[in-house]
């Protein structure tokens, strides 16, 4: 079968090649390969940035956006041959930690998780892959086009989570949402929010067109800006930050209303210096009771979160943030720059 395949830490050694067909073990699942998602996580394995193969190799299948459809499955499963089916991505360490014994392997305590397509586990980007009956989450079968969002959707799933959890420390009935980023998490991140009766801002760089389009057709009101100052005076109650651009991070903790709640979810590009008023962050921070965290990963629960707000999601603007679909065999253009919210490979071509 063919598989897309790489050598982590080694940059630019992406391609598509012929791997041994996969044999489903005790307790797995046998799937034909739909669709997989390409992320700013794949493309910066690609480059050389991080990833660990498995154990006793080199390459590795990349890959953790997924979207597939059982072959097989073994007997008292859940699972039946046809159901479409998402695999999720980490899975715990051998320890194992105290969270991870108890099924919040997202949140690992002493970093010997392993994640498919990322660290140490080969990935989803393959005509066919196997995944353990438990580490997968059936989807309707009306999310075949876009079921492929499962995965980005349930870091999303968890972002709200923990919104809701802090915000349970007190009274919490949080009015305005500002999104900054229009990117798949961004957008995802709208959505949910939108699902939540919330009044939604998403802010990012792009002018006018696709990105604007989608968020009014949420119901949410787009900025193109770079910066907070508009939002000096309007305070949202929760901000949830997608871009990791250091000066949207550091303004984002100021900007938030009094208790309010800072979700971090982009990643910071190393080497860049910024002035901060040290002072006036920690004050508002304190005197406002004001929390900022971050989070990454989802385990199966968010995941069946996931699978349940896409469900509910307006399927024709869920197909509009796929921008741009390539088959497997031309697989490395999803990885080139290009003007998209989500590029997918098509497993089957």
């Amino acid at each position: 079968m063919r598989a897309l395949t790489f050598e982590p830490g080694v940059r630019d050694t992406l391609e598509v090649r012929e791997a041994p067909e996969p044999v489903p073990g005790q307790g797995e699942l046998l799937v034909q390969g739909l669709a997989l998602g390409v992320c700013g996580t794949d493309r910066e394995l690609v480059r050389g940035g991080y990833g660990r193969p498995p154990p006793g190799g080199r390459r590795m299948i990349i890959g953790h956006e997924s979207l597939g459809r059982v072959l097989e499955s073994p007997e008292g499963s859940a699972f039946s041959p046809g159901d479409l089916v998402v695999g999720v991505v980490r899975r715990p360490d051998p320890v194992p930690c105290g969270a991870c014994c108890r099924g919040e392997f997202d949140m690992c305590r002493n970093d010997r998780y392993t994640e498919r397509g990322i660290r140490e586990r080969d990935g989803y980007g393959s005509e066919r892959w196997t995944v353990e009956a438990g580490y997968a989450v059936r989807l309707d079968p009306s999310l075949e086009g876009v079921g492929v969002l499962a995965e980005p959707t349930s870091v999303v799933a968890k972002a709200w989570e923990q919104i809701d959890r802090i915000g349970s420390r007190a009274w919490f009935e949080p009015r305005r949402l500002l999104v900054t980023g229009a990117g798949p998490i961004g957008l995802l991140a709208a959505l949910l929010g939108r699902q939540r009766g919330l009044e939604v801002h998403v802010l990012d760089r792009a002018g006018p067109g696709l990105k604007s389009s989608l968020v009014e057709e949420l119901g949410g009101t787009y900025h193109s800006a770079s910066s907070l100052e508009a939002f000096a005076a309007a305070e949202p109650d929760v901000i949830i930050e997608c871009t990791g651009a250091g000066r949207l991070v550091i303004d984002a903790m100021t900007a938030v209303s009094a208790a309010g709640i800072v979700c971090l979810c982009g990643l910071s590009a190393g080497g860049r210096t910024h002035r901060v008023d040290a002072g006036e962050i920690n004050r508002d921070l304190v005197l406002e009771n004001s929390v900022v965290f971050g989070t990454v990963s989802g385990n199966l629960r968010h995941f069946r979160d996931a699978t349940t707000a896409l469900a509910k999601a307006d399927l024709g603007w869920l197909e509009r943030l796929i921008t741009r679909r390539v088959p497997l065999s031309r697989a490395l253009e999803a990885f080139q720059p290009a003007d998209d919210v989500k590029a997918v490979i098509d497993l089957t071509s």
